[in-house]
């Protein structure tokens, strides 16, 4: 045990199990099976969008190969969990490390992912002595829903908010017996671990973000003399808001509009979904460069199943706007990945985090970092929190 454990409170946290009815994996198959499509696209690549004949090809497979109950049994061979705060259900895995000495880390994933993004990094996170590391690099591993997402409840009331959230996972590693402790994100889960360390710096000793957000302002030091990085860095995010944001558009002004569409058919939810998956990864123009169908399908089942798709997009809807720029003046891990969204730089990241302890920016890999390149991942969170040893 960790030595800043306390005993447990368990009577507020109940063990809980997946295990999807029958009668929604055959509801799934019937729904793909009378799937109305639509024309196919004009240009001949993805520009207009997933291509008609791909996504056919992936509902095929959904419908007549996939198989959801290997992905249930490996959630299932980690210690799942519920717990009410703050009146909502949160969902999440607890691994604890078999080392004495671990560190609690809290991760938190974004959207379009979920906690399927970190199945392939718990074993060396964990137990990093059996997975070729050293016994000084271990964490518990505490990961969580986001409200609206997976197995998490939903919000029925406004102000679930990422600052909102950072409380409650910050009251989750407390009610755990994690009396101080790590966190790590990407996407949403970036945000939300930005917002754990600015409001709870008492409790958080550091962070680690893989998409870190840090941006020159117009007329600053760092906003001059651009090196070729930072040029490319700009040019990407000038990209994504010309061709790459609709979807956030939509999210964060009419998420209920959308959530009809994505509640009913399982192919609009699939390629929703799959066509960031092409868009965001480091796949040389195909998904399957760099995620397998199942990998994707088990994420995209983790929408579905649970009817998430206008859960989890209100959380645009309620934080697009309200995100804090506030320097963080805890320890901080940056690790920036070349296919990400927003890229940063070295000298714009010592700019909002005074006490940055860690920078790396990698050859390979996208906006899904652990799911993508998870052997890269963890050597980079153990190398950040390894300077806090």
């Amino acid at each position: 045990m960790s030595e800043n454990r306390r005993d447990k409170s368990m009577s507020d946290i109940r063990p809980f199990s997946i295990h999807v009815a029958d009668e929604d994996l055959q509801d799934l198959r019937e729904r793909l099976a009378r799937t109305r499509w639509p024309n196919r696209e004009t240009p001949e690549d993805w520009t207009q969008g997933v291509p008609l004949d791909y996504v056919k090809e992936i509902a095929e497979y959904w419908l007549t190969d996939y198989n959801w109950r290997t992905c249930e049994d490996k959630l299932n061979q980690w210690s799942g969990y519920l717990t009410e705060i703050n009146g909502l259900d949160v969902h999440f895995l607890h691994i604890e490390s078999p080392e004495a000495h671990a560190r609690p880390l809290i991760m938190t994933h974004g959207w379009p992912g979920s906690i399927i993004e970190f199945l392939k990094v718990i074993g060396p996170l964990v137990d990093p002595a059996s997975h070729g590391g050293e016994a000084a690099d271990a964490f518990h591993l505490v990961l969580p829903s986001l409200p609206g997402y997976g197995f998490s409840g939903k919000p029925e009331a406004t102000g679930w908010t990422t600052s909102r959230t950072a409380d409650a996972w910050n009251e989750l590693m407390q009610r755990l017996g994690y009396r101080q402790y790590f966190a790590q994100g990407g996407d949403w889960g970036s945000i939300v671990t930005h917002d754990i360390a600015l409001q709870h710096s008492d409790t958080c000793l550091g962070i680690h973000v893989n998409m870190p957000l840090a941006r020159p302002n117009p007329g600053s030091p760092e906003a001059e003399n651009l090196t070729e990085f930072e040029q490319g860095a700009l040019e990407s995010m000038r990209y994504y808001q010309d061709w790459d944001s609709g979807y956030s558009k939509q999210q964060s002004t009419r998420p209920q509009t959308l959530g009809y569409g994505l509640a009913d058919s399982p192919v609009g939810q699939l390629a929703w979904i799959l066509e960031k998956f092409w868009a965001w990864t480091d796949c040389d123009g195909h998904p399957e460069n760099a995620l397998t169908r199942d990998e994707m399908l088990d994420n995209i089942m983790l929408y579905w199943l649970t009817n998430a798709g206008a859960s989890s997009a209100r959380l645009y809807w309620e934080s697009f706007r309200t995100r804090s720029a506030d320097p963080i003046q805890i320890p901080v891990g940056c690790s920036v990945f070349p296919h990400e969204i927003f890229r940063c730089s070295e000298r714009w990241a010592r700019v909002r985090y005074p006490k940055l302890i860690h920078y790396n920016a990698l050859d390979k890999g996208g906006h899904f970092a652990a799911f993508e390149q998870p052997e890269s991942f963890v050597d980079e969170v153990r190398g950040c929190f390894r300077q806090l040893r």
